[in-house]
């Protein structure tokens, strides 16, 4: 993508709203613009790293057997009625009327379609378990929406959603999630601590949250050291494998892990004083298990092998996708700006031209644009005519993993410079010797001009 061609509409300062770093940094990068109270419409670049978060979740979800599909953002208040979960929201939910004096609502969450879509289609445990998972704008009319994103009132969410015949395959249902999260995060670039947790009003006997280490973070977290080196599941982890999703769940859930408001003194004083470690935290997902909570008040039940029927057992589970675009700038920044992780950068590569204008350095960006756009590179191409140091300056704000960098002096030798945005380390490479050293780290082979 040529810069000229782009809608980046960079800050130099942040406004006065901005309380927190990652909502003043996407202001600063053209990335968000706030519409009004807690409410973001979604620029290019944002936008680009929102879907590609998304990407990977979608990939994990389905790699975890989940099936995904679409459900409105408004809800019959009819299905909140039956679960009778109607006023557990309050004020945060929005509540208006059709023409015909009909109420909808615009949901929070999704507990209560989904379920009325199972029982409508599922009537046999030989089609369970299914798990059903969407990707979709919720609204929650929040007192004091701030933080830009982290904490608006309109967001963005993952929810998935299993149905089990029984308590037992609900909770390996609800492992093989729990194992699915580890990945996802895993994959997004980031180190995140499983926390057991309380279940609020979506309800259950189990619940754990999330949480990214950030010293941003509104959660205070106390955990055991040893967390912070456990393996995470690789790829090839085998779902269907009941006996492993259950002795990965409890590898994880056998050291000492709260947030401030479960934390148990007494529990933490007999944990080694070397291995307590006490950082901040923000969520970023949050899985739940609520058995026939749902199921039992609105009907949602199969017919067992003995020909009775039973209500199904039912978890959710959630990622705020807007949230966690927000809460990745909190982990990765400096203070020049964003320092996205690979997996989820809006572009892989930012080609800097110092000298636009001049024929010849023009010709080799061109050249070298065509070559890595070839490669398989989502490409960001300055080409505007400024200052470099207004250059620099953008291509760290918007925190692209690497800088290929071509003005006057690197082009009369046939070289370029390359730059690691995380580590900042500089390298003045022959054209070629760039272009391998690029290919290599994003393909692992040379390449051949």
């Amino acid at each position: 993508m040529y810069l000229s061609k782009y809608f980046l509409p960079a800050l130099k300062e942040a406004p006065r709203e901005a309380e927190i770093i990652s909502h003043q940094l996407m202001l600063r990068a053209g990335m968000i613009k706030q519409q009004s109270v807690g409410i973001y419409s979604w620029l290019p670049l944002g936008l680009k790293v929102m879907r590609k978060v998304e990407n990977i979740i979608r990939e994990e979800q389905n790699r975890a057997g989940a099936v995904e599909l679409l459900m409105p953002s408004l809800q019959s208040a009819d299905l909140w009625h039956e679960s009778k979960r109607y006023d557990d929201y309050g004020k945060e939910m929005i509540r208006i009327y059709d023409r015909y004096g009909r109420e909808i609502l615009l949901g929070p969450t999704n507990e209560e379609m989904v379920t009325d879509i199972f029982r409508s289609y599922v009537h046999s445990y030989k089609d369970l378990p299914l798990n059903l998972y969407h990707m979709q704008w919720k609204f929650r009319d929040e007192v004091r929406p701030r933080f830009g994103v982290m904490r608006g009132r309109e967001f963005r969410m993952k929810d998935a959603y299993s149905f089990d015949f029984d308590e037992a395959s609900s909770r390996t249902s609800y492992y093989r999630m729990f194992t699915s999260y580890l990945r996802i995060f895993d994959r997004l670039g980031i180190k995140t601590i499983p926390i057991r947790a309380h279940t609020g009003p979506i309800g259950g006997d189990l619940s754990h949250e999330f949480l990214i280490c950030a010293d941003t973070g509104e959660s205070k977290i106390f955990c055991d050291k040893d967390y912070l080196s456990l393996l995470v599941p690789g790829a090839e982890v085998d779902y269907s494998d009941d006996l492993l999703m259950a002795d990965i769940f409890n590898q994880w859930n056998q050291l000492y892990a709260r947030t401030h408001d479960l934390h148990d003194e007494a529990l933490w004083s007999q944990l080694n004083p070397k291995n307590q470690l006490n950082i901040k935290g923000i969520e970023v997902g949050h899985i739940f298990h609520f058995g026939t909570k749902y199921s039992k008040p609105m009907g949602a039940e199969v017919m067992g092998p003995d020909g009775k029927k039973r209500p199904v057992f039912m978890g959710s589970y959630g990622i705020g996708t807007s949230r966690l675009v927000a809460a990745l700038i909190e982990a990765c920044h400096d203070k020049k700006g964003i320092i996205w992780p690979e997996s989820v950068a809006p572009f892989d590569l930012a080609l800097i031209n110092l000298r636009v204008g001049d024929k010849g350095i023009d010709a080799t960006c061109s050249d070298l644009y065509t070559k890595l756009l070839n490669a398989g590179f989502d490409l960001f191409y300055d080409d505007i005519d400024r200052h470099a140091g207004e250059k620099f300056a953008l291509a760290d704000l918007i925190g692209l993993p690497w800088q290929m960098i071509i003005g006057p002096r690197l082009f009369s030798n046939d070289e370029a410079e390359i730059k690691n945005r995380s580590t900042g380390e500089r390298e003045i490479l022959s054209l070629e010797a760039a272009l391998n050293k690029l290919f290599t780290l994003k393909k692992g082979e040379s390449f051949v001009i």
